[in-house]
This record gives structure tokens, sequence and C-alpha cells, in this order.
């Protein structure tokens, strides 16, 4: 089977291919095409992938095309991961926020905005172009923002677009971690949107472990849940809250640590990977994959620093994360393509369509929460409704993706400075307009949204 993937040369892309080394199934993916339009990022990850595939049997075979038709061609399954305007629009989606005192983060807020408003138009045409060259694709999206590009893309490709996010599995792997329990036997009852959710029950052979878990001091508070949002409003809520919930129920303190900041995440981050392709570029193989790890290492254990206290890309000691391979993005991806490549039936939570199953959201809305994986496609399972305060978040932000999407594909102002004024990290109109006016002079892929003709 052929395995196309969008954002070739980025980052993520290594774990994925690690994860198809683990796989043995039958049948399995055996042909991978990495596109990406930098050809010198192309050239570092094929000669990682190259060391990390060298002596093992069945390695699948990678290719690299910097044109779209041909990795797209025949494709069996698709997965994209790419970052229109690249790590410097990453930076302007923050700056430009924060220099109105507003959240400045790439997928929450204002910043996720703008990352739609110029992601939005390309991964739609690239949803064409699947549909001509690979119809019978299914489209495992990774880019960022995951449930406003997803739903974006369902309306050319339909069911066959699902979006993957590792944050609400890899609370249950951790739970289980702490409680000795085996997480192949644990489900979680979680609902939201993409980085707007929350785990409810955490039921390990039907019976509920959370109230445990909420209980312990020191099993809560080794948690990054609990780090983030402290154990007493754990408590209070009842609930573990996806970790990007801080940015809504922190507000102040999020936007007052990222301004005390001497740099941003995104500042951070195109440091790195600027350090990163420079040094690997002249690496042998073998050399090239440390490189690797040990950058995504230190990209990991400094996830959230600011929230935690600590400086930008300061990593945390007793970081709690979860095997990226196995139990992370990566390992989702190759589950999913295995239920229905294989018919091997999985539950996991996913980013699709919502049908009858929330019923505060249109049926066409995209939504993070619990489904069943098989041959014949991915199938939503039942689950209790949010309460009030869930269900009026996620109304409120579902209007702004969907005020986001439709700004992109018209060259709508009107619509694209409602998407900023009604988020709810925003709530001011004179402020979204600002934004919008900031990001159209900072970021030439948003300005090219609303240019005339």
């Amino acid at each position: 089977m052929k395995l196309a993937i969008l954002g070739g040369g980025g980052f993520r892309v290594p774990y994925v291919y690690e994860a198809l080394l683990r796989d043995r199934g039958s049948p399995r993916i055996d042909e991978v095409w990495l596109h990406d339009t930098d050809p010198a990022r192309l050239k570092v990850m094929t000669a990682v992938l190259a060391a990390l595939g060298d002596g093992a049997a069945g390695a699948p075979e990678v290719f690299t095309a910097t044109g779209l038709d041909r990795a797209l061609d025949g494709a069996d399954f698709v997965f994209s991961a790419i970052r229109v305007g690249g790590t410097a629009g990453r930076v302007c989606d923050e700056r430009v926020a924060l220099g109105l005192d507003v959240l400045g983060q790439e997928t929450t807020g204002p910043g996720g905005i703008a990352y739609g408003l110029r992601t939005v138009p390309v991964m739609t045409r690239i949803a064409r172009r699947v549909r001509e060259l690979a119809p019978d694709a299914y489209v495992i999206n990774f880019t960022n923002p995951a449930g406003m590009i997803t739903e974006a893309m369902q309306a050319v490709l339909g069911d066959r677009v699902l979006g993957v996010c590792d944050t609400p599995s890899g609370l249950g792997t951790r739970v289980a971690a702490a409680l000795g329990l085996d997480p192949s036997r644990l489900r979680l009852d979680y609902v939201g949107l993409n980085h707007l959710g929350w785990t409810r029950r955490v039921l390990h052979d039907g019976a509920d472990v959370l109230p445990a878990v909420l209980a312990d001091d020191g099993l809560l508070g080794s948690l990054e849940e609990g780090v983030v949002f402290g154990r007493e409003w754990l408590r209070d809520l009842g609930t573990i809250p996806n970790e990007y919930l801080y940015y809504f129920y922190f507000n102040r303190e999020a936007v007052r640590a990222t301004l005390d900041a001497p740099q941003t995440r995104g500042e951070f981050l195109a440091a790195q990977q600027a350090a990163f392709y420079e040094r690997a570029a002249a690496a042998s193989g073998g050399a090239a994959v440390e490189l690797w790890r040990e950058t995504v290492a230190a990209r990991s254990a400094s996830y959230m620093a600011e929230m935690k206290g600590s400086a930008t890309g300061a990593e945390q000691a007793g970081h709690s994360g979860v095997d990226p391979v196995d139990e992370g993005y990566a390992g989702v991806a190759v589950r999913v393509m295995a239920a229905i490549a294989r018919d091997e039936p999985a539950t996991m939570i996913l980013n699709v369509r919502n049908g009858a199953t929330v019923a505060a959201l249109p049926p066409d809305a995209v939504v993070e929460m619990p489904v069943r994986v098989d041959a014949a496609g991915v199938h939503p399972l039942p689950l209790d409704q949010p309460d009030l305060h869930q269900a009026g978040l996620m109304q409120q932000v579902k209007a702004v993706e969907r005020l986001t999407i439709r700004a992109a594909l018209t060259g709508s102002r009107p619509d694209a400075a409602k998407a900023f004024a009604l988020h709810p990290l925003v709530d001011s109109v004179s402020v979204g307009r600002r934004l919008l006016d900031g990001y159209i002079a900072r970021i030439p892929e948003v300005a090219a949204v609303f240019a005339p003709g």
C-alpha cells in the first residue's frame, strides 16, 4: 500500500516511519512518498528515514516529490502535516496577538484563526487533488488547527477525512501508567473539539477510576494536567480538561507569562529547527538520527514550559510524556490504517463528523470524541451530552471556526473580523478588527486571502 506524507520534510515524519517499521500486519504500507516544497528538508528527512530503516526487514521504500500530484497519485492513505507560512508565520501568529495583550498561541485564540485563514484554502485545494488522484484514499489530518482543517476538507471528501491529535489518548496512557493498569483496557469518556475537550470518566474494565485519580495528591500532581491546572481546579471541575483549556481557564495568567517570556514558543522552535536542519544536512544518516532524537526530546520536554512557571524552551524535570511512536499521534495513525485496511477494529479518540452524537452542534460539525474504526469506516460511539459550560464553549468556538473557514474560502473581511471578535479569548470587536489588520500586514499568506481578485 502507498502512503503519501504531505509536509514530508517535517519533524513528525520519523515518528510515523518508526510506527510503520513496527507494523508487521498484512497488507501494510510498503511505499512512502514524502512531499514537501523544501528540497533541503526533504533531503535531511530522507537520510533520517534511511538510517532508521537500515537493516529492518520489510522497511517501506521511501520516495520524495516536490510536486503534489506525483505524491498523491494512487495513494491508499494520505497523512497531512504541513505548515502554511512556516515557522515565521507561527511567530507572527504569536506576536501580533501579544502586541494587543491577547493570547499568542498557534492553535488557540487569534493565532489559531490566523493559522486557519491561510491554511484552509491550501488544504481545500489539496482535498480536490486527492479526490482526483486518490479517490479511495483516507486522509489522516495532523495539520493544525486540526479540527478546523478536518472540517474544511470534509466539505470536499466527506468522512474519508479524519483528524488525529494525541493529547486525549496520551492522558489515558499516563493515567494507566500511574495506576499500574493495562492501557488497552482503559476507555476515556471524552467530548469536545480539538484542543478544547474534557475527560469525564476513565473506565477500566467498565469501572471509573477517575475519582481515585482526583483524590490522590501524588498521582494527580504527577500528571501534566495536574501541573498545568493545579489539583484544586481539577477537583472543582470533576473532570480532566485537555491541557489547552488552560488558556481559557487561566487566560490572564497565560497572557502574562507569555508576555514576560524572553521569546515565544514559535521563536524557540524556529531557532531550534533551523539549527537542526543545518547540522543534519552535514551529518551522516546515523548522526542525523541522533540529532533528530536530541532535538525532538528537548522539544517535547519543554512543552508548555511557560505555563509551568519556567522559561520558554526549558526542559521540565519529570516530564511525563508518552511514547510518540506507539501511544502518540503516529501510533494512532497506524492503528487507523490497520483498522481500515485490514479490518482490525480499534477504539480511539479522533476528530470526525458529529452526526447526531452531540446534540448542541450541527451534524456536519467536526467533533473530537471516541469512535470505533473498522473496514467500513469511522463510527462515533454513544456518549453522555456535554454539560452547559462545555456545550456553550464548544458552540462559541465552533462558530468561530466556521466563520474562519468561510472567510478563508470567500475572502470575506466581515466574516474574518467576526471570527476574531467573537472568540472568547479576544472578546472585543475593536481588538478583533486590529488583529485582522495586524495579521494581514504581517503574514503574506493571510493577506493573499483578502487580496482583490
